[in-house]
């Protein structure tokens, strides 16, 4: 009966450990450096965040055409572009599905919603799905608030856009903006993460 125990006590310790060392691996933290990138934007170019020289910071957000989640909030981060991005937090688009598993969210409905909505923010599909897990997006959308240092872009703000998908109108807190309007004032950010609401990012089985 010892033996059992032991053996159990030993494989409880094997599986934590392994939950532990897996843990790394999920994404960005409050103060890492984020890794450039270099995305296919829906104008043909590609697209780096070290295009952006003049840049303070970026408002990284991962969204999609077919996420009923990401669609309500298509005209308010059409809105964070206009208001920040003249002031150096340029909204940076990044559509993370697999397009076989979403048809909807290929280049070309990428064009066509970003035409139909007048987008005047980049919008860069993660073709092979590399950026989004470097990241550690799991919904759409999900934001990132960069802010440029002398070690690099270092993430500031990781989670929603606001406290209400459904009614832009019954917003209590404007989380990412917030966050942006703390940076540009040389403020500490008072809510640095929040849980991201919206879709599961679409994956092959």
């Amino acid at each position: 009966m010892k033996t059992l125990r032991l053996v159990a006590v030993l494989l409880l310790a094997v599986t934590l450990s392994a939950f532990t060392i897996n843990s790394d691996d999920k994404g960005y933290n409050i103060g890492d450096i984020a890794t450039d990138f270099k995305l296919e934007n829906i104008d043909g170019n590609m697209v780096s965040l070290s295009d952006y020289k003049d840049a303070r910071g970026f408002i990284v957000i991962f969204t999609c055409n077919t996420c009923p989640y990401a669609v309500a909030y298509e005209d308010r981060i059409e809105a964070l572009n206009k208001k920040y991005a003249d002031k150096g937090y340029p909204v940076i688009a990044i559509m993370p599905n697999d397009t076989e598993v979403k048809p909807g969210d290929n280049m070309e409905a990428m064009q066509a919603r970003a035409k139909a909505k007048g987008f005047t923010f980049p919008y860069l599909m993660d073709e092979g799905q590399e950026v989004y897990p470097q990241y550690g997006a799991t919904k759409t959308p999900h934001v990132y608030v960069l802010q440029k240092t002398k070690k690099g872009n270092e993430v500031k703000y990781i989670g929603a856009i606001d406290d209400n998908y459904k009614d832009a109108s019954a917003v209590k807190q404007k989380y990412t903006e917030n966050a942006v309007d703390a940076l540009l004032n040389g403020k500490t950010i008072d809510t640095p993460q929040t849980r991201a609401i919206g879709c599961s990012i679409k994956v092959k089985s």
